[in-house]
């Protein structure tokens, strides 16, 4: 499922001439080596940051230090904030972002199974800052290699959603235009 997934990932960013980039916290790697499985991912993917240490997702990707001290790690605007750091890094039009507790034992609070992923687009700099992307909770059961491969499919499902929603946005807003308005 996964491969198919980053297949269209790739293809549609490759169509759009848009590109993407990955910061990672436990799936460590793995949605980087899902994308780069792909034939061709040059044409779309930037690179990708894992940052395992909290100080990496606050020195390099810019998450907010306090934000970090009184949360942890484990929490959606963390996500949010890798997604966004991510884009600005590597100059990238898409972020994606994984942290979470891939297990055995709890982190900064949170149980085994918690995890957040995050996606931030193009859209969001009309805004200035975060607002062009989407932030979503999971809670995984299994093991270790269970929670991070369906972190990996699942932020890559969040990321074709936000695709294909701003795909369908544009042909909406070109119909509409090409209608006189109507």
């Amino acid at each position: 499922m996964t491969a198919s997934q980053a297949a269209e990932v790739l293809r549609l960013l490759t169509v759009r001439g848009e590109t993407l980039a990955v910061a990672e916290s436990l799936t460590g790697g793995l949605v980087a080596a899902e994308i780069t499985a792909v034939p061709g991912a040059s044409k779309a993917f930037r690179g990708s940051v894992t940052s395992y240490a909290t100080d990496v997702k606050q020195d390099l990707l810019g998450v907010d230090a306090t934000l970090l001290e009184q949360r942890g790690a484990v929490d959606p605007q963390v996500a949010a904030q890798m997604a966004v750091g991510v884009r600005k890094v590597l100059g990238a039009d898409w972020g994606l972002a994984t942290t979470g507790v891939a297990g055995p034992e709890t982190q900064d609070g949170q149980p085994v199974g918690t995890v957040f992923i995050a996606v931030d687009g193009p859209s969001a700099e009309v805004g200035g800052g975060f607002g062009g992307g989407k932030v979503a909770a999971l809670r995984l059961n299994g093991g270790r290699t269970e929670i991070r491969m369906e972190s990996v499919r699942s932020v890559l499902g969040l990321l074709l959603e936000e695709l294909e929603h701003e795909q369908l946005g544009n042909e909406r807003a070109q119909d509409t235009e090409q209608n006189g308005g109507n």
